[in-house]
């Protein structure tokens, strides 16, 4: 992890979701689903309340399904390594709609705070490269949050990860719908498909 000070992730997330656009945000389990909710619900918001290591995978077949959307999966840092094979497949694919934004506190935060890879030599960001995402950056400041916020409601520049140093304070809990018939339902209605 880096020496300076981590951003708060309430603050992050609402930054990434101020001037939102046509934007579909997927949210893996835990608290980036509380810290999306907490940014306001949003017919285009699918909160995942299970599926650990999946957000990216959904994530990946939603921009593939609809190219002219830009799709935000926001997950934290213990989401992304269990899911880091979604990395490989998503270079494979290439959809230049998707943006994945990491919110990484180096912490299991949902079992307790034990200490993640992240804490110690994992570079979420170099594997994304590694495993051939063209873009891919460590966010630590204000600044370069601004230019994330714009970067991911833009369509044909993907796919990129970004990887958000934030904090580890425990923020209360925003608990958004749990209903996922109702989530799925809500979001096909919002891009203009039958319910099913």
């Amino acid at each position: 992890m880096t020496t300076s000070t981590p951003l708060d992730r309430r603050a992050v997330v609402a930054r990434l979701l101020q001037d939102r656009k046509n934007l579909v945000a997927i949210s893996s389990l835990g608290s980036a689903t509380y810290d999306l909710a907490a940014a306001g619900d949003h017919p285009r918001n699918f909160y995942l309340w299970g599926a650990m290591g999946g957000a990216a995978d959904i994530g990946l077949g939603l921009a593939i399904a609809q190219p002219n959307l830009p799709v935000l999966v926001l997950m934290g840092d213990g989401e992304a390594l269990m899911g880091m094979g979604a990395f490989a497949t998503i270079a494979q694919q290439m959809p230049k709609n998707l943006s994945i934004v990491i919110l990484d506190n180096g912490l299991y935060g949902e079992t307790g705070a034990q200490a993640s890879h992240t804490a110690n030599a994992t570079d979420l960001a170099a594997v994304a490269a590694a495993c051939g995402i063209p873009e891919t950056e460590v966010i630590e400041d204000e600044a370069s949050l601004a230019q994330i916020a714009q970067r991911i409601n833009a369509t044909g520049e993907g796919p990129a990860v970004f990887v958000i140093r934030i904090d580890g304070a425990e923020q209360p809990r925003c608990l958004p719908s749990r209903d996922g018939v109702m989530l799925k339902a809500r979001l096909r209605q919002e891009l203009g498909f039958e319910s099913m």
